[in-house]
């Protein structure tokens, strides 16, 4: 893709393998890696064959499918319809397996920097 200092333009990638760094790392830019499949099997094992697992977009009319994915996909969020960077700042947004520590977003951040306590006087 085209670069211009600090902005890398969207890019698409076809005839990308599993170990490329494009695809076996997490690229915060507008990259995407066309990785054909067999059938959904296929294609939700190579998702799942990561160490991680930030968030996932899947396209489908088929709720069925959706809701497969949404039990299948080992991803910290699994966006139905749109891309995977789709966030807003009142949902939990975080990765699971080397995806980020913990969860953004407010109610998620002051959780995090919260230490709960449990007092019990007794005054008799």
């Amino acid at each position: 893709g085209k670069r211009e200092g600090a902005v890398l333009y969207p890019t698409v990638l076809v005839d990308v393998t599993p170990e490329m760094k494009v695809v076996c790392q997490e690229v915060f830019a507008p990259v995407i890696s066309i990785i054909p499949f067999d059938d959904i099997e296929d294609a939700f094992r190579q998702a799942n064959d990561s160490r991680l697992g930030l968030q996932v977009g899947l396209f489908t009319a088929n709720l069925q499918l959706a809701m497969r994915a949404v039990h299948e996909l080992e991803f910290g969020g699994v966006i139905i319809n749109d891309v995977s960077t789709y966030r807003a700042d009142v949902m939990p947004y975080g990765g699971v397996k080397d995806s980020g520590i913990g969860k953004e977003g407010p109610r998620w951040a002051v959780e995090e920097m919260t230490e709960e306590r449990v007092v019990v006087i007794n005054l008799s």
